[in-house]
């Protein structure tokens, strides 16, 4: 009987939620396919919430709904930008809307400043919102918003963008928004994903969250690897829930629009009020530097170094583990955090000699790990007594300076000998679990023909 009874709830929301999700995977496509003399334009926005509530995606979504009664909106952008920057809410994301239709842009303009008027987040003084209207994707904002991805961009710097392209914004209080708001509409994403969010009713902003654990796991189990960070199974949590206050309820992350929406079903929650997909860049390690494009290594900026790890890695108090690495730009300091759980384990297995490439971002001169790739172990050697060869033996010391013998088998040997001790580790690719991960960062099951070992 229960299981009937789920079957049929199971049915039943699919029913509910059927034009909903049949508008959202028209949208999918609906910017490509747009006719050639609809004008398309695209609204950005950054920087409306706070550490005490609201979410810059609930306020796009809320903005589209308003949109939608006069215009076509498609599919929204929700671009996370540098991960490192101090003064971040919580993932550095941003949005981007696309319109197009038969538009009065002065219409569309102080629809949206009312908008955000009246829904950001003002009561915070760290919030400092940001709105853009572009017409036209200018190089010159492709490569701004490329660097608001891996470097500190300032509101100057946007301003002078700004008006240099002639683009319509409007800003509250220092106006720092409008740097990831040009930056989502800028960004060139060429290996893009998905995350379905969905929202919680307003009477419940702030409570705790009901998510039906043990269908979590069940998605994760159908829906993985085409959908990522939903568990996190070596430690048993589930992740993809915020824990501040804001109205998510939870988000999830993929390639696949159908597995998302798979999964999406299955998952038993408290009434979900709204729901969304955005296409994202996430899970692409798209804030990595490599290292051949910078002279010098800077904090708040992600790089991807090669390196010789120089001495044994050790751990400090709370948990965290350190180590040096021997790179072109000198000895680099190297973090595995509390957090990262058993990757720190990977960490501590390294030993001085090691070749690897570390990825993370650098803060107080330490880069904070996220993933490491092993190229060469180095050889760990031990000295030992021979062994006699006779009786298979340890041999024993016949006196200082005089070599090794068996007792027993009257043999001997000049020195000890030399063993090969076994590396716990091998070379490929180790990443921190999904409870650690940043939103940016590519899981390894999106890596292709490396040796991998990913966590889940």
């Amino acid at each position: 009987m229960n299981k009937w009874l789920q079957d049929f709830n199971l049915w039943l929301r699919i029913y509910r939620l059927s034009i909903p999700l049949a508008k959202m995977l028209k949208n999918v496509y609906m910017v490509e396919r747009r006719w050639d003399w609809m004008k398309l334009l695209w609204i950005g926005v950054d920087d409306t919430d706070s550490v005490n509530g609201g979410c810059t995606t609930y306020w796009a979504v809320t903005l589209m709904e308003e949109l939608r009664e006069r215009w076509h909106v498609g599919l929204p952008r929700l671009i996370r930008l540098n991960p490192t920057i101090p003064y971040k809410t919580r993932g550095n994301g941003a949005v981007a809307i696309p319109v197009w239709g038969d538009i009065d842009i002065e219409e569309l303009a102080d629809l949206c400043r009312k908008h955000l008027d009246n829904n950001c987040w003002l009561d915070d003084r760290n919030t400092n919102p940001g709105l853009v209207i572009v017409e036209e994707i200018h190089e010159k904002l492709r490569i701004f918003a490329k660097k608001a991805l891996r470097d500190v961009m300032t509101y100057e710097e946007a301003m002078e963008l700004i008006e240099d392209l002639d683009i319509q914004h409007y800003a509250l209080r220092n106006g720092r928004g409008v740097v990831g708001a040009l930056a989502a509409v800028g960004l060139d994403v060429r290996d893009p994903t998905y995350e379905l969010l969905t929202y919680r009713h307003p009477s419940r902003f702030g409570t705790q969250r009901e998510v039906d654990r043990n269908s979590v796991f069940k998605a994760d189990e159908i829906a993985y690897p085409l959908v990522w960070d939903t568990v996190d199974r070596e430690n048993d949590e589930v992740v993809f829930t915020p824990g501040s206050p804001d109205p998510v309820l939870f988000g999830i992350r993929g390639k696949s629009v159908f597995a998302i929406i798979r999964a999406f079903l299955i998952i038993r929650s408290e009434e979900i009020d709204k729901f969304q997909l955005f296409i994202t860049n996430q899970s692409t390690d798209m804030h990595l530097i490599p290292e051949k494009e910078v002279d010098v290594l800077r904090d708040y900026r992600s790089y991807r170094l090669k390196g010789v790890v120089i001495e044994k890695p050790y751990t400090h108090i709370g948990g965290h583990v350190f180590f040096y690495l021997e790179t072109r730009f000198g000895k680099v300091k190297c973090a595995a955090y509390e957090p990262t759980k058993q990757f720190r384990n990977v960490i501590r297995a390294l030993h001085p000699g090691d070749e690897i490439v570390v990825y993370g971002s650098m803060k107080k001169r330490t880069v904070n790990l996220e993933k490491i790739e092993i190229i060469k172990l180095a050889k760990i050697v031990d000295y030992k007594n021979p062994v006699c060869w006779v009786c298979g033996k340890s041999m024993e010391s016949a006196g200082k300076n005089q070599g090794f013998r068996c007792k027993r088998c009257k043999t001997s040997a000049e020195s000890k000998i030399e063993v090969e001790i076994p590396r716990e580790l091998s070379p490929g690719l180790y990443e921190v679990p999904p409870r650690a991960r940043r939103h940016i960062s590519m899981p390894l099951i999106r890596v292709k023909g490396k040796n991998i070992h990913p966590f889940r």
